[in-house]
């Protein structure tokens, strides 16, 4: 989410924060969102609607005219139009409820997804009332705009996500992170997976990269999970607001204990699992067919989320996976011996240690591993068997406000451009001091299979400032003297200060 080109997003998240009142953030999001969402395919049922009755060969109810576009059907007590014409009726929450209900009911992909709670006492009535005629304000979908929603949405989450804090975070991650792996492992078709999904973040990043590089979104199929059942049906909303058809389950489900793609071989997978799990139930999974590597220990998942993308990998599958550090140093329990596992297995195609300050649920520092089933045989790229790519983008992105940093497209594209240029078969790749360093398997297993770039790129070499020797040596001993001349005058001081009172030392 690039701040630089939002316009009416904030414009509309600050008025309708402002309505928020005493509403906890996150229950107010599903208020928000679920509206904007029953907004958008309102509005989308209505330009074809209108469309149709022009053409005026009354095909305007006929449903296959709507289901061969990726419309959804839309009941006549659903429509926008009427939900703004009753925004100040004490019954309004009623009423939205109930227009959720039949949606639901005349379009089965959305069973069970939308938010049916807007009658609840606890909602004030006279602020739905505004939020409905604030929405009512934007028009969501019209043939010039199509991602008018998408920008929204994509915005809202940020800022809810900013807003609830730790919490908020789980199901977001920031859109910066998500188009870095994106444009480093590049899906431009074949199978993609994400096994903690979240709000869909990594599908719809990966959409809009197909769509930049002029391919076809068709070519893409999608399949996820996610383990929270609030989250589960963002993510359903966020893919059908786009109208792409992702096989995210027929409800949520814990990834590790009830696998729904037990079969799945993914050409890409982009993840973001939650960082150093403690609770994921590992005793009961002790001898799983994932973990191949070594059994993950019961106190910490991110192995064992490794393991899983692994197995799920086709055989020249890349997968970009966000950890935390600790993944790449860590030996406590069996960590270090799976992470050695992994190594000599040669999956390791590249680390980016990130920058801090880009989550908005933690203050862990992060990173990213490139997994890569395939680095010998590949005919897309060339052999790089036996090695693996360190960046350290730490000194990357800028702060955005007081606590959260961004990595800029500019960011973004050297990060992306360094991985390529060292895979592809025609890439002019160059190691650079303090930045990126292609090791050779001998020397991650003399730094004792230790993944963390810093060891591998070394400091950055400072610039020439074309200074003689002699005069720095004369400035800087010059500076020194002032220095100790100075704490000669203290230390005299303060012997004097503690004479007067009766001691010497």
């Amino acid at each position: 989410m690039a701040t630089a080109n939002i316009g009416f997003e904030e414009t509309l998240w600050k008025a309708a924060d402002k309505l928020r009142g005493s509403m906890d953030a996150s229950e107010y999001k599903h208020v928000v969102l679920g509206l904007i969402f029953l907004k958008y395919i309102s509005d989308k049922f209505e330009t074809k609607y209108n469309e149709l009755v022009e053409e005026g060969e009354g095909f305007e109810e006929d449903r296959d005219e709507y289901a061969s576009e990726n419309i959804f059907w839309v009941p006549k007590e659903a429509r926008w139009g009427f939900i703004k014409d009753n925004a100040k009726d004490p019954k309004i929450g009623q009423y939205i409820d109930d227009a959720m209900i039949l949606i639901e009911k005349e379009n089965p992909s959305l069973k069970g997804v939308l938010d049916k709670r807007y009658a609840r006492p606890e909602l004030d009535k006279r602020r739905l009332g505004e939020l409905i005629d604030l929405i009512s304000s934007i028009k969501l979908h019209n043939k010039e705009e199509k991602d008018t929603l998408g920008r929204v949405y994509e915005y809202f989450l940020g800022k809810f996500a900013s807003v609830e804090g730790k919490g908020g975070g789980e199901f977001y991650t920031p859109a910066s992170v998500v188009k870095t792996l994106v444009e480093m492992i590049e899906p431009y078709k074949g199978r993609i997976y994400d096994p903690c999904c979240g709000s869909g973040g990594m599908f719809i990043q990966s959409e809009k990269f197909v769509e930049k590089h002029q391919g076809k979104i068709e070519n893409l199929s999608i399949y996820g999970q996610e383990l929270n059942s609030t989250t589960w049906k963002l993510c359903r909303m966020n893919l059908a607001i786009r109208g792409l058809d992702g096989n995210i389950g027929e409800h949520h489900a814990d990834t590790f204990h009830n696998d729904l793609h037990k079969t799945l071989k993914a050409d890409y997978i982009l993840a973001n699992p939650p960082f150093n799990i403690s609770d994921w139930g590992g005793d009961q999974l002790t001898d799983d067919v994932r973990w191949k590597y070594g059994t993950p220990p019961t106190g910490n998942a991110n192995y064992a989320w490794l393991q899983h993308m692994i197995y799920h990998l086709a055989p020249n599958g890349c997968a970009g996976i966000v950890l935390a550090n600790g993944s790449l140093s860590s030996n406590t329990s069996n960590e270090g011996e799976i992470r050695k596992n992994i190594i000599e297995a040669d999956l390791v195609d590249a680390i980016v240690a990130l920058p801090d300050k880009l989550f908005y649920s933690t203050g862990i520092p992060a990173c990213l591993w490139i997994l890569n089933r395939n680095k010998k045989d590949n005919p897309n790229f060339r052999k790089r068997n036996g090695e693996i790519l360190f960046i350290d983008a730490r000194k990357l992105g800028q702060m955005i406000d007081r606590t959260h940093r961004e990595l800029s497209d500019e960011d973004i594209k050297k990060i992306a451009e360094t991985y390529h240029s060292w895979r592809n078969i025609n890439g002019k790749y160059e190691d650079v001091k303090g930045f990126c360093k292609s090791a050779t398997l001998e020397e991650v297993r003399e730094h004792e299979y230790i993944l963390t770039p810093g060891r591998y790129v070394g400091i950055e070499e400072n610039e020439s400032d074309d200074i003689a020797f002699e005069e720095k040596m004369e400035k800087l001993t010059s500076e020194l003297s002032e220095l100790f001349a100075k704490s000669r005058r203290l230390e005299d001081e303060i012997r004097k200060n503690l004479g007067g009172i009766g001691y010497e030392i």
